[in-house]
C-alpha cells in the first residue's frame, strides 16, 4: 500500500488486527490529515527571465490568481485566449496560427517535490519563438490541463522581443503553483500573442513535443510534508496510548514471524524427525 510520504510498503499483522483500523487511530492521534482534492482559487507566483535563458537574473516576479481549476468536460469545452481571439470561431475550434510565426522548442524541468511523492509544485518553462520578422514584440500566456481536462491560464508573461530565428531571444517563466491545483498529470500549452493588438500568432503544447506533456504535478499547500502534531491537555492521554498500541502491535508482528519461520523452516533439535536423520536406514 501507498503511505502519506509517498513509499509503498506493506505491513502484515495478526489476523485480528485491522492495519487500516490501526492507521486510522494513529493519523487521528497524530493529527495527520489528507490532502483534500478540493480546489478554491488559484493562486501562482513566477519570476520572468526575459534575455539569456536559464541561469540569467529575473527581471520581473508577478502573482497571479484565477478562479478554481475547470476539470470537467473535454480539452476544448474552455476556449483559450487563442480560440477567442479569432474572429468568428466557435469556443471549441482551435485559433488558426500565422505562418510568419512559431516555436522553434520548449521544454520543462519540474522541481520542489517537499514531500517526495514524484509531484511537484515548481514549473521551470523554457520557450524559443522565431518570426519572419528582425524584430516583432510579443508575449506569451501558459495553461495548464489536469489529466486531458480543459485549458486553465496559470501565467501571462512579459512583453518580450523576438529577433528573427535568433536563439539569444529564450524566454524562461519560473512558477510556484501555490494553491489551487490538486495533484495529476499535466500538460502545458503555450500560446503567442502580438503585444500591439492582442492577436493570435501561434501556439506549441504536448502535441507538439512530449516535454509538455504528463508533468506531475501539485501546488505547494498539497507539497507539504506531513508533521506529527503531538496535542497537550485532554487529548495528549489518548494519543499515546494510540502510538504505543502501535508500537506494540508492531513488537507482536515481528515476534510472530519470527516463530513462524522457526517452526516452519528451522527443525527443532528434540525432533524426533532430528534422530531419524542419523539413524542406520532401514534396508
Amino acid at each position: 500500500m501507498s503511505n502519506l510520504f509517498g513509499r509503498s510498503y506493506r505491513v502484515r499483522m495478526p489476523r485480528a488486527i485491522s492495519m487500516s483500523g490501526v492507521l486510522l487511530l494513529f493519523l487521528s492521534a497524530a493529527g495527520i490529515t489528507a490532502p483534500e482534492e478540493h480546489t478554491g482559487p488559484r493562486l501562482s507566483v513566477s519570476q520572468h527571465v526575459v534575455t539569456g535563458g536559464r541561469g540569467h537574473a529575473a527581471a520581473a516576479e508577478t502573482a497571479d490568481e484565477y478562479e478554481a481549476l475547470v476539470t470537467a468536460g473535454s480539452r476544448d469545452a474552455k476556449a483559450t485566449r487563442g480560440a477567442a481571439s479569432k474572429p468568428g470561431a466557435a469556443t471549441s475550434a482551435a485559433p488558426a496560427a500565422r505562418n510568419d510565426f512559431w516555436f522553434f522548442h520548449a521544454d520543462v524541468v519540474l522541481f520542489d517535490d517537499d514531500d517526495r511523492d514524484g509531484y511537484f509544485h515548481g514549473i521551470n518553462l523554457l520557450f524559443d519563438a522565431d518570426t519572419i520578422y528582425a524584430a516583432a514584440k510579443v508575449y506569451a500566456v501558459v495553461y495548464l490541463s489536469r489529466d486531458l481536462g480543459p485549458w486553465n491560464e496559470y501565467g501571462i508573461t512579459e512583453n518580450f522581443w523576438l529577433h528573427g530565428a535568433s536563439s539569444d531571444d529564450e524566454y524562461v517563466l519560473v512558477t510556484e503553483l501555490m494553491s489551487g491545483y490538486p495533484r495529476g498529470d499535466y500538460d502545458l500549452l503555450i500560446e503567442l500573442f502580438d503585444a500591439r493588438d492582442n492577436s493570435y500568432l501561434a501556439s506549441f503544447g504536448p502535441e507538439d513535443t512530449s516535454a509538455l506533456g504528463l508533468l506531475p504535478l501539485e501546488d505547494f499547500r498539497r507539497d507539504e510534508p506531513a508533521r506529527v502534531v503531538v496535542h497537550r491537555g485532554g487529548g495528549g492521554a489518548s494519543g499515546a496510548w494510540t502510538i504505543g498500541f502501535l508500537l506494540l502491535m508492531l513488537v507482536v508482528t515481528a515476534v510472530r514471524r519470527v516463530w513462524r519461520h522457526r517452526n516452519d523452516e528451522v527443525m527443532r533439535i528434540d525432533s524426533p524427525a532430528a534422530c531419524w536423520s542419523d539413524a542406520p536406514q532401514r534396508k
